[in-house]
């Protein structure tokens, strides 16, 4: 059936691009599948950003100018006001916090450090203060109290199942001090223990292999999927169906490389007791 739930155009951008889209798609004459037909993606997707339900990628913004000519290319336009409304994030990761939120199934690969969503405070503060992004003892607090705020959809009463996968180099990478890093760890021996949570490692004595040309994470809800690919200044997000089928083969690849559930643990365990305890 096709979502109707009226939004306030001035809620939020993402409010008012999901107003603006039905207005135009029934300026058109289209139904939600119809339009969606014509921009390569489900009607089911088209419903819910027009009720603010799932945030529009750029390049579900851009489909949407060519789809419907007549709003002369407002879609993109709306589009960056939306990343401008950061809520404390850098505007381009937007768009994954909005994915993140929404999931039912996350899945992350990580080739160099722990994934943001499993990092300690202390962990967290020191890579903030590595990349220069914050201009007083203040702001880096504040740029840590939002990436732990991050963790909270572990929290809900229905969590999202998590699959993670490292490499064993983020094990035995230095992150600080001794005591951060046998924090660390300890940590994410506690998460591989959850339910829902399937954490693995890729052991060193794989060598080169698919995973070390970046970091990734899938976010699934309803049957669509978007993805965050890393990049050395700003990571893509994308909905794009090609894209989203390279990553996810990419990331099945990995769990065939990597350790079972179980040995995983043990040797975050091991690593932590033999590397990082003094």
């Amino acid at each position: 059936m096709p979502l109707i739930r009226e939004l306030d155009p001035g809620a939020s951008p993402l409010a008012f691009f999901g107003a603006e889209l039905r207005r135009a798609r029934a300026a058109a004459g289209l139904s939600q599948e119809q339009l969606g037909q014509r921009m390569g993606y489900s009607g089911a997707l088209v419903g819910k950003v027009e009720t603010g339900d799932r945030a529009p990628s750029r390049d579900f913004a851009k489909r949407c100018d060519q789809a419907l000519p007549a709003a002369d290319g407002l879609f993109l336009r709306i589009y960056t006001l939306i990343q401008r409304w950061n809520g404390g994030y850098p505007s381009w990761f937007g768009d994954w916090v909005e994915a993140e939120r929404r999931a039912t199934s996350l899945c992350n690969w990580e080739p160099l450090l722990v994934p943001g969503l499993v990092q300690t405070a202390d962990y967290a503060r020191v890579l903030f203060g590595a990349w220069r992004t914050a201009d007083s003892p203040d702001e880096l607090e504040q740029l840590v109290s939002v990436r732990l705020e991050r963790q909270s959809i572990f929290e809900r009463p229905d969590p999202p199942s998590f699959w993670v996968i490292v490499d064993e180099g983020v094990l035995r990478r230095r992150i600080g001090n001794e005591k951060i890093m046998h924090d660390q760890l300890m940590l994410l021996a506690d998460v591989a223990d959850r339910p829902r949570v399937t954490f693995q490692v890729v052991p060193a004595e794989v060598g080169a292999h698919v995973g070390l040309s970046g970091a990734f994470a899938i976010a699934s809800a309803d049957g669509t999927s978007t993805v965050y690919v890393e990049g050395p200044n700003q990571g893509q997000v994308t909905d794009a169906p090609s894209m989203v089928a390279t990553v996810s083969a990419t990331f099945d690849i990995l769990r065939a490389e990597a350790l079972p559930r179980g040995p995983s643990r043990d040797l975050i365990g091991r690593v932590a007791e033999e590397q990082w305890t003094s």
